[in-house]
Formats: structure tokens, C-alpha cells, sequence
């Protein structure tokens, strides 16, 4: 079995902060690409932001320069620190990751965490 398990949303203020966590337990080889997507309601869930496991990000255009995402591959968690964050942001958050296991690659989705930012 394959757990994503993310942590840290909540209800901020226009402006504030807020970090977002996403740890993989289970009985994992390696973990390729993992990312964060978000969806408001009546909206299609969108990628907000990923991460290889060399490093590499890319990030939506609505969230360049306030967003920034991380991985400790070690701990296999992978991190989401959102700055300025704006009423647009609210949304709920799922954690996404390439998973490979002995027999087996997939995507794997957490279960989502609530962001809602106050005007």
C-alpha cells in the first residue's frame, strides 16, 4: 500500500502564509516527479506546481513568485510554501506523485487538504 498523507492547510488572511506537506509512506522504490494541484469549486483541478527528483520546478503562471515548492527525498515528503497569498488561492490542495514500486509505476494521490484565504 501507497499513502500520501498532506498536512498544513487552513484559513488565512489576503497576504499571509501558509505551508503545505506531503509525505509518502508505504512500500516505495523511488519516487519520480512529485507535485501539488489545487481545485476550487466548479473548477477543474489544476497543477499549481511540481518537482523532479533532481530538483527541477515549474510553477503555474498564477503563482510564480509567491509559491515555492520543495522535496526532502530522504523523508520522501515533498513541501509547498505559499507567500501573499490572495482569496483566488482558496482551493483544496492534493499532493501528486510518481511512484515506483517493485512491480509496478503509478500516480499516486493524496486526499487533499482545505486553503482558504479571507479577504
Amino acid at each position: 500500500q501507497v499513502q500520501l498523507v498532506e498536512s498544513g492547510g487552513g484559513l488565512v488572511q489576503a497576504g499571509g502564509s501558509l505551508r503545505l506537506s506531503c509525505a509518502a509512506s508505504g512500500s516505495i522504490l523511488s519516487i519520480n516527479a512529485m507535485g501539488w494541484y489545487r481545485q476550487a469549486p466548479g473548477n477543474q483541478r489544476e497543477l499549481v506546481a511540481a518537482i523532479t527528483s533532481g530538483g527541477s520546478t515549474n510553477y503555474a503562471d498564477s503563482v510564480k513568485g509567491r509559491f515555492t515548492i520543495s522535496r526532502d527525498n530522504a523523508k520522501r515528503t515533498v513541501f509547498l510554501e505559499m507567500n501573499s497569498l490572495k482569496p483566488e488561492d482558496t482551493a483544496v490542495y492534493y499532493c501528486n506523485a510518481d511512484i515506483i514500486r517493485l512491480f509496478s509505476r503509478m500516480d499516486y494521490w493524496g486526499k487533499g487538504t482545505l486553503v482558504t484565504v479571507s479577504s
